[in-house]
């Protein structure tokens, strides 16, 4: 018999998280992100449930790219940190796959392959205030001049920094940045994640960028995705598989961290940090048993967590136990963690089995 836990992946939601970008977004083209194996959904089955829904992909790397086409995914894919070799260019053309372009070297390797540039779309990346990749928009002009005119298409390309601070004053400078560039060099562009797509509509100009929204979390620090409109798409599911008596003063696990303060039942769950499950998830992290809150209690070990079952004094071993998703929003297991809901969905082990449905 097979070991509980999997993650359920329900593709209807998803759906209906790409129509909330529409709603807000409503005569933008829609470039869906599935890098990191779609946040950890599976980017094959993610892309194969949004064809004819959106309008391209975008992934971080030629292998990720690569197993969308061999899964025969055939729209558009933009490679965010673009080519990383000059013998990628040559797949890149015949794959119909989009590049970033954001430094020096990369414009220097595109303009000594003069045979591909009708077969490539360059997305040129614009340092607008991350201070990650692109060019500063002082020189994008000079860049673009190398590029426009020979490669198959031209647009540009920014990220938000700080767009998940509704009010913040340095969003506003870069979406004025990057308009303004825009508009002087007469092309589209792309500027808004999914903090932007729900929060900053002159962001949204031509190509909206959606990404941790797709999988129904909320970009924000202070808000669950349900009350941004948003669907969880992923629900980690396991059961118990022990449930006994401890009595007062009984240490829990590792370190002893835990004491029962009185004598209690205590359940052990089949999840544990190998399979992604946080390892600094404290005590009293919910869990739902039967589909109601109970304290985590103890550390995360590598297999297993253990629960206070005082309030589910019924609960046995094999009973259902949901870790986040429908009921238990992975935005409120982040913050007892101390990390984000990206992480934990990205973390989400290959051992743990999914099961997409819709």
């Amino acid at each position: 018999m097979a070991r509980p836990i999997h993650a359920m992946i329900d593709l209807m939601a998803l759906r209906a998280n790409v129509q909330r970008v529409r709603a807000c977004a409503p005569t933008q083209q829609l470039i869906a992100v599935l890098k990191a194996n779609a946040y950890g959904h599976g980017a094959v089955q993610v892309a194969q449930a949004l064809a004819g829904l959106v309008e391209a992909f975008a992934v971080c790397s030629l292998e990720e790219a690569l197993e969308l086409r061999a899964a025969e995914v055939v729209e558009p894919i933009v490679l965010l940190e673009g080519f990383f070799e000059a013998d990628e260019l040559a797949i890149i053309a015949q794959q119909n796959i989009q590049i970033a372009v954001h430094s020096t070297q990369q414009l220097e390797i595109l303009l000594k392959s003069p045979e591909l540039a009708q077969s490539l779309n360059i997305w040129l990346k614009v340092d607008t205030g991350m201070r990650r990749l692109g060019f500063y928009p002082k020189d994008v002009a000079t860049m673009w001049k190398h590029l426009q005119p020979q490669f198959a298409s031209v647009r540009i390309m920014s990220h938000l920094a700080c767009a998940d601070e509704r009010d913040s004053v340095s969003t506003r400078e870069q979406i004025k940045q990057f308009t303004t560039l825009m508009n002087a060099l007469k092309t589209e562009g792309s500027l808004a994640n999914s903090a932007g797509v729900l929060a900053w509509e002159t962001a949204h100009v031509h190509w909206v960028r959606p990404g941790i929204m797709l999988y129904g979390a909320s970009p924000f620090p202070n808000t669950v995705g349900s009350q941004e409109g948003l669907q969880s798409v992923m629900t980690l599911h396991s059961s118990l598989i022990s449930v006994k008596t401890a009595k007062q003063g009984d240490s829990i696990g590792y370190g002893a961290t835990f004491r029962c303060p009185q004598t209690m039942p205590i359940g052990v769950v089949a999840v544990g940090y190998a399979d992604g499950y946080p390892r600094h998830a404290p005590t009293g992290t919910p869990v739902l048993v039967n589909g109601r809150r109970v304290p985590l209690i103890g550390r995360v070990s590598m297999d297993m967590i253990t629960v206070d079952l005082r309030t589910q004094p019924n609960a046995r071993a094999g009973d259902p136990v949901i870790l986040w998703g429908r009921g238990l929003p992975i935005e409120e297991i982040a913050a007892h963690a101390q990390t984000i809901a990206y992480e934990l969905l990205c973390n989400v082990a290959p051992r743990v089995p999914r099961v997409w449905r819709g």
